[in-house]
């Protein structure tokens, strides 16, 4: 009975631990690009 008990914690552990990783991970911003607006004489040289 108390391997069994012990058995359920560590499993409720390992999702709790799991899900607070995943949700943590969705929550980061994707890097976006920012374009500049370059004068043609740059270009050039």
């Amino acid at each position: 009975m108390t391997r069994l008990i012990v058995a359920v914690v560590v499993v409720l552990a390992l999702v709790a631990g799991l899900l607070f990783f995943l949700s943590g991970r969705a929550s980061e911003q994707p890097t976006t690009r920012v374009e500049k607006a370059v004068e043609l004489g740059n270009l050039a040289s």
